[in-house]
């Protein structure tokens, strides 16, 4: 395989794990051709020019929720849309095409079926997005992220679950080794016990609240915090005099410091996340976004019934709830030590390696 076309766009979801499967096909072949495809409007434009490949845009379209035959046979600017991408396939001599979604993988697909050329899918969510749905009446090549997908969608029946490729540096973190340095890096006391919180991109501001609410409790206790807020979220405020250190940040570049200062995160359910927790072996309280197809419930759910997490809905999330049922997690070293061998034992961190496997499989097939 001498050249290989990725789709993807929109959100970090889609993204991160491009770019991580990216990564390993040039650790295993650094002559490979790898092409990105996305749009300019999306987070791709950001991300992956940065992280040193080609990006080419090509034009794309939301599409409407249901999937049928009739949506790919009526509008022009889907066929533009493809034909851009076709003439991009043909310029690079694409061996195969890899998508993990979002609306830019639409066109890459339908031409990669016109081309004949070899196309895989990855799809990390139950429900699948709906242009890997569409995606897949054109390919039997279906990889999933997580062993509970193909039980829970009669779409997804046949699909092999290969795991999220994830970045090295979080594929191959030792947090006990790191974490005397993680928390040097955030200004942390390097013994106090750690919680780590954040949202999605921009941050949960159900969740900010919540914990801001509990800042008192939490560093009286002895508890210190590392909060990213998001992008969006600066006026949520946090009590002054705390007894314990309280670090806000708007974001966080090097998720894996993070992971390796925390003892416990809160976070919502996003594919990836529960897929990173669980591959670092770090105890988790999830709280699902309270919309959409309930797909970050059954993100979290088998990490937590494993015994590497726990689930709380956002309506019931509240300080209250914090003081009563993280506060005493938090400080229980025992409990914390049980938790992370079971997220460990749930997660993995070969994704990367056995997405090429399977999509070496597809093209000699």
């Amino acid at each position: 395989m001498k050249s290989v076309v990725l789709a993807g766009g929109g959100t970090g979801g889609h993204i991160y794990p491009l770019l991580a499967f990216a990564d390993c096909l040039r650790r295993h072949d650094p002559s490979i051709r790898i092409t990105c495809l996305g749009t300019p409007r999306g987070l791709e434009t950001d991300l992956i020019p940065a992280a040193g490949y080609e990006l080419r845009h090509i034009p794309a379209y939301q599409l409407p929720r249901s999937v049928n035959m009739n949506l790919i046979r009526t509008p022009d600017r889907m066929w533009r849309s493809a034909r851009a991408a076709r003439a991009i396939l043909d310029e690079v001599e694409a061996d195969a095409v890899v998508g993990f979604g979002g609306y830019v993988s639409v066109p890459a697909y339908l031409a990669a079926w016109r081309r004949h050329t070899p196309l895989v899918i990855h799809e990390v969510n139950v429900p699948p997005g709906v242009a890997n749905k569409l995606g897949m009446r054109f390919t039997k090549n279906v990889a999933v992220g997580f062993p509970h997908q193909p039980q829970q969608s009669e779409a997804l029946r046949k699909a092999t679950v290969t795991g999220i490729p994830l970045r090295t540096a979080i594929a191959s973190l030792d947090r006990a080794a790191w974490r005397e340095r993680a928390r040097a890096h955030f200004g942390l006391d390097p013994d106090r016990p750690t919680l780590f919180v954040f949202g999605a991109s921009q941050g949960a501001r159900s969740i900010n609240l919540a914990v801001a609410g509990s800042a008192k409790a939490l560093t009286e206790a002895g508890v210190q915090v590392l909060h990213v807020i998001g992008a969006r979220n600066e006026d949520v405020e946090v009590p002054s005099g705390l007894a314990a250190p309280y670090v806000r940040v708007k974001f966080i570049n090097e998720m894996e410091l993070g992971y390796a200062a925390a003892d416990l995160v809160l976070c919502r359910g996003g594919a990836m996340t529960c897929a990173e927790t669980a591959a670092v072996g770090l105890p988790a309280v999830f709280v699902p976004l309270p919309y959409g197809n309930g797909e970050q419930r059954r993100n979290a759910l088998p990490v937590v019934e494993a015994g590497g997490g726990l689930l709380v809905d956002d309506s019931e999330l509240n300080t209250q709830w914090i003081e009563q049922n993280v506060l005493p997690l938090v400080v229980d070293r025992a409990r914390l030590a049980e938790m992370s061998a079971a997220a460990s034992a749930y997660g993995r961190r070969d994704g990367d390696e056995e997405l090429r496997r399977f999509v070496l499989s597809a093209v000699k097939r």
